[in-house]
């Protein structure tokens, strides 16, 4: 079995679907460090494609600019997979662990990451006639990254292919469960701090008067 180097393994699973993670699994390679590295980019390649992409491509961004619609599009939903997988497949028996499937999941989303950054250069230097060569990248990338999301399931944790599909879609039902109650834990974060916050402000205003 080779014996790689963390960046050498990172390329030998976007170029070996199918066995790059199980030899990643058997030779427990993988860190959490890349995986970092991964969802920060993931992060920026969803700004730099709705701020900076050819508007040709892309409709005029708005004026107004928040961090928060990216970091729940990239970290919480990646969070909320990772979690939600976790749970599904503890009792569907998996062997994975929140680590691996963690580290796993996102050297899966490299294509993804690098065909977003890619597109917002050919936006600037394809024109609207020729966007088939946007759309193509868009979805080889997108394409890429689902198989290779269905490669690093399987290998985790040692699914045959109906299982892997089976846990796969338990995990999205799971992902729409776990953001579901974490709209609802915010929602009464706030509805605590609005009465402590009123409860405070007519404190002071009776210890004035």
């Amino acid at each position: 079995m080779m014996d790689l180097t963390q960046p050498q393994w990172v390329r030998h699973v976007v170029f070996h679907p199918f066995e790059g993670f199980e030899d990643l699994r058997w030779k427990k390679g993988g860190t959490l460090k890349y995986t970092v590295i991964i969802i920060i980019a993931l992060f920026f390649s969803m700004i730099a494609f709705d701020r900076w992409c050819g508007f040709q491509f892309r409709p005029l961004p708005d004026a107004l600019f928040s961090v928060v619609p990216y970091l729940m599009r990239s970290v919480v939903y990646f969070l909320a997979w990772v979690v939600g997988n976790w749970a599904v497949c503890t009792l569907l028996d998996g062997e994975g662990t929140m680590r691996s499937i963690c580290i796993y999941s996102s050297y899966a989303l490299i294509p993804y990451v690098v065909s977003t950054f890619i597109n917002v250069i050919l936006s600037h230097i394809l024109v609207q006639e020729e966007q088939v060569f946007f759309f193509a990248v868009y979805y080889i990338g997108l394409i890429w990254t689902g198989i290779l999301l269905f490669s690093a399931i399987k290998a985790v944790h040692q699914y045959s292919v109906t299982k892997t599909l089976a846990a796969i879609l338990l995990t999205v039902a799971a992902m729409l469960v776990i953001l579901f109650l974490a709209v609802l834990l915010l929602s009464l974060f706030q509805k605590v701090y609005v009465f402590f916050y009123t409860l405070y402000t007519e404190i002071l205003y009776r210890i004035k008067v």
